[in-house]
């Protein structure tokens, strides 16, 4: 980051970088690795370096790596999953570069798991066909990767922590120019750069059950919706099978790999809640296990994960194995109590195959942008795939870039501010509010549930156009969660089949004559949210 008297702004010191990067995660931060170590790029994260989901992954990385596996084997997997709502051409190059790219982090000593004779230790995770999931540290893959990345980030690369991004600033032209922030104590910040790369992660702060961390609330694509970006794909959310389920709370995740070596579901009654449902049992999709769970959970019975069948199960899955300890579960009992909760968000902002949206100057990667190669389902351990892949392909288009950028002086003048009687609007209790999306826009949705449950959020005194300078720290996080809830409800009430992470109870099959590969997007135009349909099949959308 550096700090000049810009000739835009009178005279004014501003911060300045080429290229500004939200958020901390493996995105992030292959993004900015890639990146021309001459270009001055600047990192802010709503709360600290080591504050990501990618952080506390569990899962792996699927990659091609194995003798008996190849490309055509992963991307069917995936397109299965998916549901075929993907762009087949995204698919082909994600699962094609990704195994390039961890095959080059193999190869400058990433700590992935080895067997005892050395070779790469692969495991098996929810409709894969093949042993091909690379972890760290058992089931710490997340932690070791986010911390081989920052050792090996250049020096040209700055950070700003525990700052919230809550608006873009636009020039004239409606281009991307920067940021505005907000930290805790209300201080706003502004810090300019002509490329803007939102890679802020997902939303499953909306529920209240969730693996996600707990700063994950869908800031990234809210603000992004609000500078006139599209939000496409909504709908389809992912509910991990299996979060530790302590006294009526859910409290983190046990990782499909752990299901992967041989841990099987069963209710209270001694049953196997997955014999009949599907053919992979346990390793089927995650939204048939979720969907499986949840309706045995509807009709009273409890749900364990039985781990007597995996030797050394301490040992291969540490974080777990304390995670449990810490909340008084007995692992000499070999089975660990489990529901669902929200992980990951199919959807998110549009992307074209270089990580570019609609907005000029602002780029996507990770779990905030839709790139489609999820479709209507991820399949496991393709989040962090996805991540090396966009990001290592973004910093690549950007380093072949010349930008120039044009600030309105004024705007400049305006944007750093410190906090001076703020209202706070308080509308609604944030715990309420995620019983109420789990319980109308969660696992299993109906029109009916869906109708209410927007017309409640259409009721709260918030707008689309909202001042954001106005309102604390606090209530930005509930204003957020308030658009991206909003989208989410809208396009799960559009979209009239179930197909993936979208599961209707009125429209219980999928409708390929009508939905296939269409996208519900979403848009704000003129201080109004716009809605329509897609179709999916181009890439380079805005080259």
């Amino acid at each position: 980051m550096c700090q000049d008297t810009c000739k835009y702004c009178g005279g004014v010191n501003v911060k300045k970088a080429d290229v500004i990067i939200v958020g901390s995660g493996l995105a992030a931060l292959q993004t900015a690795r890639e990146l021309n170590p001459e270009l001055n790029v600047m990192i802010i994260t709503k709360g600290t370096r080591r504050g990501s989901n990618s952080y506390m992954a569990q899962g792996g990385i699927a990659a091609v790596v194995a003798k008996d596996d190849n490309i055509a084997r992963h991307f069917e997997d995936t397109l299965e999953a998916g549901r075929g709502h993907q762009i087949e051409e995204e698919v082909h190059s994600l699962v094609t570069e990704g195994q390039r790219i961890v095959q080059k982090l193999v190869d400058e000593g990433a700590p992935f798991d080895r067997n005892n004779d050395g070779t790469l230790s692969l495991g098996m995770e929810g409709a894969h066909s093949r042993k091909r999931i690379l972890h760290c540290g058992g089931d710490e893959t997340g932690r070791f990767l986010i911390e081989h990345f920052l050792k090996t980030l250049s020096g040209n690369i700055s950070w700003v922590e525990e700052e919230m991004v809550f608006e873009l600033l636009q020039n004239s032209e409606g281009a991307c120019i920067g940021v505005k922030t907000m930290n805790r104590q209300g201080a706003v910040h502004a810090y300019y750069a002509p490329i803007v790369v939102m890679a802020a992660g997902g939303a499953g702060g909306l529920y209240s059950s969730t693996s996600n961390h707990p700063t994950v609330t869908g800031d990234g694509m809210a603000a992004a919706f609000r500078a006139g970006a599209y939000i496409a794909d909504a709908e389809f959310i992912q509910f991990h099978p299996t979060l530790l389920y302590v006294d009526g709370k859910t409290k983190g995740l046990v990782s499909e790999a752990v299901r992967g070596e041989g841990a099987h579901l069963f209710n209270d009654a001694g049953e196997r809640i997955m014999e009949g449902i599907h053919p992979l049992k346990e390793l089927a999709p995650r939204h048939v296990v979720a969907q499986r769970i949840f309706e045995q959970r509807q009709m009273g019975r409890d749900i364990y994960l039985s781990i007597k069948l995996i030797n050394e199960f301490e040992t291969k899955f540490p974080s777990i194995s304390a995670m449990c300890k810490e909340n008084g579960i007995d692992l000499s009992l070999g089975r660990i109590p489990v529901s669902p909760g929200c992980h990951f968000i199919m959807g998110g902002i549009v992307i074209d195959s270089a990580g570019k949206t609609n907005v000029e100057g602002l780029y996507a990667v990770g779990e905030a942008a839709c790139s489609g190669v999820h479709g209507a389902n991820r399949l496991a351990s393709n989040s962090l795939l996805e991540g090396l892949v966009y990001g290592k392909r973004l910093a690549d288009w950007i380093n072949a870039q010349k930008k120039s950028i044009s600030i309105n002086p004024k705007k400049m003048q305006d944007a750093e501010q410190q906090k001076s009687g703020r209202k706070a609007a308080a509308p609604f209790n944030v715990k309420e509010f995620q019983e109420r999306m789990m319980e109308s826009a969660g696992i299993i949705r109906n029109g009916q549930k869906l109708e209410e449950h927007l017309n409640w959020l259409q009721n709260i005194e918030f707008r689309l156009d909202e001042k954001l300078d106005e309102l604390n720290p606090e209530d930005i996080g509930k204003y957020f969660m308030w658009i991206n809830s909003l989208i989410v409800t809208r396009a799960a009430l559009l979209r009239t089949e179930s197909r993936g992470g979208h599961i209707r109870s009125d429209y219980q099959e999928e409708d390929d004559f009508f939905w296939m590969k269409r996208r519900i997007v979403h848009s704000l135009e003129d201080g109004e949210m716009r809605t329509w349909l897609d179709e999916q099949v181009k890439t380079k959308i805005y080259a």
